[in-house]
C-alpha cells in the first residue's frame, strides 16, 4: 500500500473516532449563559490541586515583553529546526518554548498564557496529514497546533510580518501556527475593556476570548457566567497553567 493511501485509511479512522467525539474544536463562538442559568463549577474556583499558581499570578520568562508595547517583527516566522520533520511524533507543546516566548515577545502576551492556550488545545493528533483528512469530512476545520479557524487566521495575518503566509499551512508549520495565536491574543487584549465587573482576569479573559470569540469575552468581563464548554476550556487553563509556566521558564 502506497504511503498516501496509507495515510487516507488512518486518516478514515481518526475521523470515525473524532465523528464520535463530536466538535473538533471548541472555537465556534457560544452564547455565554444567562444569570441564574446552570453552569459548570464556579469560574472563580481555586486551579487543580498540585498548582501552585493560576492565571493573573506573575511569571516572568525570559521572553517576557519589555515596557514599551508589542513591536511588530519584519521577520517571517519560516520553519524552524523544531518544526522539520515528524515533529508531531510525541508532540509536547514544551517542545516549542524557545518559538512561544519569541512569539509572546513581539505580540505583547504573557508567554505562559500563549503556551498554556497550546496545552489546551493539544486534545486531538496534531499530525498534517490526519488534519487535511480531517478537513475533507469538516471544511470549517480548525488548522495547526493552536487549533485556528480560517477566518480567525485571515483577520490576524493583515498587515502583520506573515501577512504572506497560507492557512492552510498551519499544519505543517507550528512556528506559524504560533505566530498566528501570539497575534491573536494581542487584539483580543486590545479589545479588552479597562474595567471589568466579572470576576476572570485578564489571563483568563483573552484565554476564553480565544475560545468562545471577542463577543462573549466582553460579556464574561461583564460578570456573564460561562457555559459548560467555556468553563471547561477554563478549568483546564487552571491546570495547565503551572506547567506552562515551567515551559517557558525552561
Amino acid at each position: 500500500m502506497s504511503k498516501g493511501w496509507w495515510w487516507v485509511a488512518i486518516g478514515a479512522v481518526v475521523v470515525a473516532a473524532w465523528a464520535a467525539r463530536g466538535d473538533d474544536s471548541p472555537k465556534t463562538p457560544t452564547t455565554p449563559t444567562a444569570a441564574g442559568t446552570p453552569t459548570a463549577a464556579n469560574p472563580s474556583a481555586t486551579p487543580t490541586p498540585g498548582a501552585t499558581v493560576k492565571p493573573g499570578d506573575t511569571v516572568k520568562p525570559s521572553g517576557t515583553p519589555k515596557p514599551g508595547g508589542p513591536s511588530e517583527s519584519t521577520v517571517t516566522p519560516e520553519p524552524s529546526g523544531e518544526a522539520s520533520g515528524d515533529w508531531f511524533v510525541n508532540y509536547d507543546p514544551a517542545h516549542f518554548a524557545v518559538q512561544v516566548r519569541g512569539s509572546a515577545a513581539r505580540a505583547g502576551v504573557s508567554a505562559q498564557l500563549l503556551m498554556a492556550i497550546l496545552y489546551n488545545e493539544d486534545y486531538k493528533p496534531h499530525n498534517p496529514e490526519l488534519e487535511r483528512s480531517w478537513q475533507h469530512f469538516k471544511p470549517d476545520a480548525a488548522f495547526g497546533i493552536a487549533n485556528m479557524h480560517r477566518a480567525a487566521f485571515e483577520e490576524v495575518r493583515r498587515g502583520r510580518s506573515f501577512a504572506g503566509r497560507r492557512w492552510d499551512e498551519l499544519p505543517d508549520h507550528p512556528e506559524l501556527a504560533i505566530e498566528a495565536a501570539a497575534w491573536h491574543l494581542h487584539d483580543l487584549a486590545a479589545r479588552l475593556p479597562r474595567r471589568t465587573g466579572g470576576k476572570f482576569g485578564r489571563d483568563e479573559l483573552l484565554a476564553l476570548g480565544y475560545n468562545t470569540g471577542a463577543r462573549n469575552m466582553h460579556a464574561f468581563a461583564a460578570g456573564a457566567k460561562p457555559g459548560a464548554q467555556a468553563q471547561s476550556y477554563l478549568d483546564k487553563l487552571h491546570e495547565n497553567w503551572t506547567k506552562a509556566g515551567n515551559a517557558v521558564r525552561s
